[in-house]
């Protein structure tokens, strides 16, 4: 099997290669990790030759290139299917699909009002319309779907749909937007993790500055 190799950007900020990156870590997938910094406008002209989109994080296998988070989070699932990133029961792995989905697709007012920022000190912004709905909506997503499996991850074991919302723990964490005990007692599962806590440890050792993600 060829190497697999994922372009990612600043892991302080890069939320969207911060999911393949966490999923693949922790279910011992091996692949080599490629940092290329954002630029001014927080791209970069070295993605575009990576990436159709221009964008990271994008997978190269050999002549395959995988695009996209949760594109890549299936691929390597498909390649190690032992993984189990996704929950062997079809009911539950549909619905872990979904809420994956949701993740991808949704919340768009919490991403544009909080972007992902691993250093930022712990302080409340005025929040524009729309992201009490999104908080709200995923503090509940939370909540049912550690009831249903009894936590303490989403699905029991982190997986694939805990990767997809792992960067919604930073901003529940450094906007101070969350008290609920339930929501605080899973993020702080998700942050004690070994893979979270790598990928920490270097988000805070970058000296990289993007303008657009300090809000």
């Amino acid at each position: 099997m060829s190497d697999l190799v994922l372009y990612i950007a600043n892991k302080n900020y890069s939320s969207w290669s911060f999911r393949p990156w966490i999923a693949m870590t922790v279910a011992g997938i091996p692949f080599r990790e490629q940092l290329i910094p954002f630029g001014p406008g927080a791209t970069s002209p070295q993605f575009r030759a990576l990436s159709p989109t221009g964008r990271v994080p994008v997978l190269h296998h050999g002549p395959v290139r995988v695009w996209e988070s949760l594109a890549i989070i299936e691929y390597v699932t498909e390649l190690f299917p032992d993984a189990g990133l996704w929950p062997d029961d079809p009911a539950r792995r549909s619905m872990a699909r979904s809420i994956s989905m949701e993740m991808l697709s949704g919340f768009r007012s919490l991403r544009g009002a909080c972007p992902m920022n691993m250093r930022r000190p712990v302080r409340a912004i005025d929040l524009p319309d729309g992201v009490k709905a999104d908080v709200q909506r995923i503090e509940e997503i939370w909540r049912e779907m550690r009831q249903m499996s009894g936590g303490p991850f989403l699905f029991g074991a982190f997986g694939a749909a805990d990767a997809m919302f792992a960067p919604v723990v930073n901003r529940f964490a450094v906007y101070d937007l969350v008290k609920d005990a339930d929501t605080l007692d899973y993020m702080a599962a998700v942050k004690a993790h070994p893979a979270w806590r790598a990928w920490e440890t270097a988000a805070l050792a970058e000296s990289w500055i993007v303008p657009e993600d300090e809000a």
